[in-house]
């Protein structure tokens, strides 16, 4: 079953035209993410499922249902927000119960939903406390809460994690992809970080300037880039470009070739020169010049490479990927 159905959706705001004819596909139970660079209209993509802004022209359909016309509070819908937007004076509990009593829902669903979500996010501790007395990842698992207690036909996530240092980030990622498990739920997630696309995706939407680049589940577009910009975005450190020319006279496309593809050999067809070195234990990141590109080999281990250093880097050709002067991959 379709959980969330969105066909040729426009959005502009005046002039500025910041959807350009999006068509997506949401199954039920998927995990769905929102990649792209900032400005690429993901967030606004969100907030026009969500009701928060109506679609110039399109159609928005969650579960079967076309829901242009419909207020979101009536979408079936519940959203969490990059800023928490918890209520300062609402205890935890408060937090979580507000929508519910306002939708009038029983006092004995509403303690069932609380306590429910409480042990799934390992809030239990904090239901008497307020917001203030919590710390970042707290205050995000509150507002996911907010959002389970719902129970939804769609949840939304607008770059939860934003707000939260390294670790915190990487602890809430495995909170919420265990949360998709338990739950089973449609979940749409916007982000900018390619990391947290990759780890909880099962599909991937990579946007641009408005317009779906590519959509397929993270493998598929690591693997199978349809063009320049998705192959270079996918992927940390990022694939490397240069003219194939530098390999082959005349040659006028652009070759790509992943960081981990490349490695130290004596005879290799690249010559660089080291710029900087990332020596971080179990990996070592070697950023070089090639010419006039900057190129970066991922070597596993550890390795005695300095700045300044010169050094030759070669690659399967299998692995290399190739695009013309536009960006559109070739093969």
């Amino acid at each position: 079953m379709t959980a969330l159905s969105l066909k040729n959706v426009n959005k502009s705001f005046g002039k500025v035209h910041v959807l350009k004819d999006v068509n997506l596909d949401v199954e039920k139970g998927e995990f769905v993410v929102f990649v792209g660079p900032s400005g690429c209209g993901k967030s606004t993509l969100l907030r026009v499922i969500a009701g928060l802004e109506d679609a110039t022209s399109g159609e928005i359909s969650i579960g079967g249902e076309v829901v242009n016309l419909t207020p979101p509070s009536k979408r079936g819908i519940a959203m969490v927000f990059q800023s928490y937007a918890l209520y300062p004076h609402l205890n935890v509990r408060g937090n979580m119960t507000l929508a519910l009593k306002q939708e009038g829902q029983p006092k004995s669903v509403i303690e069932e939903r609380v306590q429910t979500a409480s042990r799934m996010l390992n809030l239990e501790p904090y239901l008497d406390r307020y917001p203030s007395e919590l710390s970042g990842g707290q205050r995000q698992r509150v507002a996911i809460g907010r959002a389970i207690v719902r129970e939804p036909e769609l949840f939304l996530f607008d770059e939860p994690l934003s707000n939260l240092d390294a670790a915190l980030r990487m602890n809430t990622r495995i909170e919420i992809a265990n949360l998709h498990r338990q739950l089973g739920a449609s979940m749409i997630y916007v982000t900018h970080d390619q990391t947290e696309a990759m780890t909880l995706a099962d599909k991937i939407v990579v946007l641009r300037d408005g317009r779906v680049e590519q959509i397929g589940s993270p493998m598929e577009l690591y693997n199978n880039p349809a063009n320049q910009f998705v192959a270079g975005f996918l992927g940390a450190p990022s694939m490397n470009f240069f003219p194939a020319g530098i390999i082959q006279d005349g040659d006028d496309r652009i070759m790509g070739v992943r960081p981990e593809d490349l490695f130290l050999a004596d005879d290799g067809i690249l010559s660089a020169r080291v710029s900087h070195v990332e020596k971080l234990g179990g990996d070592t990141n070697v950023i070089a010049h090639l010419k006039d590109h900057q190129i970066t080999a991922r070597l596993f281990g550890q390795h005695a490479v300095e700045e300044g250093q010169d050094l030759r880097f070669g690659f399967n050709p299998q692995s290399a990927y190739h695009f013309d002067t536009q960006g559109a991959r070739l093969y």
